[in-house]
């Protein structure tokens, strides 16, 4: 099996439920506040070694209460912390999370996310990567930093995967070096012109990822899931289960996928996993804690 390395943020999220959300100037009333850790990449990295994935992640926290808290987190579901940088200047990141009907709405506070360090990270990536281990990036942490792990970890020999979250624009430059991008609706829209919500609409935006020479996954919202991996599209509905808490479903989504390409499985099965992984996930409030095991999956959905 190979190894999959993330390069990302590590948050620790402070989230609270609300019937409506305010509007300008107005205070109101919330509800169930838990602080849970989070953050695209320690998302990420979680869900690939609650599946059994031997699971590195490179980033950067705060000496703080916080980023003692995520580490001992990571630790216990067996993310290899050893290549996490550790601030004395900076802050662990924060993220605000405010769910409101069955959706959220999410505040970053960069903090040590964004004074990473380059040369921290190609020692690092040197160090523990071995050609053809999956390495995996967002852009919660600073954007010349992303850009340049992705190109060093390509000269490494490592299969690239960019989940471009927070939407961004990115030059075409940025696709020479990915093998593959993980994208919702409003990301695909950013970077391709293309609103998915239909198989016209995703056919249109999978053909401008081909013209950037890159493999692209879609995740559609209530709709499910398309791909264009293995040249002819493939596409996967959502598994309907009563939704609590979205924080961390698409996190969980695409660290299933990591986990799956490290296996070696195909890709429809791939999707199929990611699926399963991520309506667990809704069912279930928080970020890293709401995210499956394994076992759970097989256990939840016994007709599969």
């Amino acid at each position: 099996m190979k190894n999959v390395i993330v390069l990302g943020s590590l948050n620790m999220d402070l989230s609270i439920q609300c019937e409506d959300l305010p509007k300008s100037g107005e205070t109101i009333n919330g509800f169930d506040f838990f602080v849970n850790p989070g953050g695209k990449g320690g998302n990420q990295a979680v869900a690939c070694a609650k599946l059994g994935t031997n699971t590195n992640m490179i980033a950067n926290i705060g000496n703080d209460v916080f980023g003692n808290e995520i580490l001992e987190a990571l630790k216990k579901y067996k993310v290899n912390i050893e290549n996490i940088q550790i601030s004395k200047e900076d802050s662990t990141g924060i993220a605000m999370v405010i769910r409101s009907h069955n959706d959220n709405r999410i505040i970053l506070g960069n903090g040590a996310n964004h004074t990473l360090n380059l040369e921290f990270v190609k020692k690092k990536l040197k160090k523990i990567s071995k050609p053809g281990d999956i390495f995996l990036t967002q852009l919660e942490n600073e954007f010349t930093l992303v850009n340049e792990g992705i190109v060093y970890a390509k000269e490494l020999g490592l299969y690239t995967i960019l989940n471009p979250a927070p939407a961004r624009t990115l030059n075409d430059e940025i696709y020479k070096n990915l093998d593959l991008v993980v994208v919702n609706q409003s990301e695909c829209q950013e970077l391709t012109g293309i609103f998915p919500n239909d198989e016209e609409t995703s056919l249109e935006a999978l053909k401008v990822f081909e013209k950037k020479q890159v493999k692209a996954i879609i995740t559609l919202g209530m709709q499910g899931s398309i791909t264009n991996y293995d040249n002819e599209p493939i596409f996967v509905p959502i598994k309907k289960v009563d939704t609590v808490d979205t924080t961390s479903a698409g996190d969980a989504y695409i660290g299933a996928i990591c986990s799956c390409l490290a296996e070696g499985t195909n890709m429809k099965y791939a999707l199929e996993f990611a699926t399963k992984i991520a309506a667990i996930t809704v069912t279930r409030r928080g970020a890293q804690v709401s995210i499956p095991y394994k076992e759970e999956v097989k256990n939840y959905f016994k007709e599969d």
